[in-house]
């Protein structure tokens, strides 16, 4: 049977497990910023950006609210606070018939929060680099 991507999801957002993407990743996932304008394509890059939102957003006030879900994808609605600003967003996500993500796309409001999420995230894939 194939794993659960989702609940694969939940568990390494828990624990910030950065390595257990490299199974939940398919070789060519794309990740969608919601600050960057084209696409962030392949397993590596995709790793990198979410290992850059654990650190950012993975604070004690981050929770999901909603979960919508058919065969091969889901949407996620989450909340935190974050620098005193509430943000809310939603984590679209794909995965092929191996239980691998392919696609991840953030979105992000209000305005105020894209920019903060937008500085913060550079800065930790700054380091990253």
């Amino acid at each position: 049977m194939t794993p659960d991507p989702i609940a694969t999801w939940h568990t390494l957002l828990k624990q910030k497990d950065v390595k257990g993407l490299d199974a939940l990743l398919a070789d060519d996932a794309v990740f969608h910023s919601p600050v960057v304008h084209r696409p962030q394509a392949g397993k590596q890059l995709t790793k990198m950006y979410l290992a850059a939102a654990f650190a950012v957003f993975g604070n004690e006030t981050f929770r999901y609210v909603r979960e919508l879900r058919s065969d091969r994808d889901a949407i996620l609605e989450f909340e935190l606070e974050l620098d005193g600003i509430s943000i809310n967003g939603i984590d679209m996500i794909k995965w092929n018939d191996n239980g691998q993500i392919t696609d991840f796309k953030v979105m992000l409001r209000p305005l105020k929060a894209v920019n903060l999420i937008h500085e913060k995230m550079a800065a930790m894939l700054q380091a990253g680099r």
